[in-house]
């Protein structure tokens, strides 16, 4: 399965490689209690949330990271 911006949370987060990924850009992702509300959210409407712009996250930085995961995880 190939991840891409129309990914939702939940779906990265189920994945344990690409969990682990994400967990290395945002530490605690996993564990904050905010996440189960943004689990059925796509990467792309995370994105248009304003904490996504204070925690510096950008389209780019978001791609990059799903490039990495793509290429890590069959």
């Amino acid at each position: 399965m190939k991840f891409t911006l129309d990914t939702t949370l939940g779906t990265l987060l189920d994945d344990p490689q690409a969990k682990k990924i994400l967990e290395q850009y945002v530490p605690g992702l996993a564990a904050n209690p905010m996440i189960a509300m943004a689990k059925g959210m796509t990467l792309t409407m995370l994105l248009a949330m304003p904490q996504a712009a204070q925690l510096g996250l950008t389209k780019e930085k978001v791609q990059s990271v799903l490039d990495e995961i793509n290429k890590k995880v069959q």
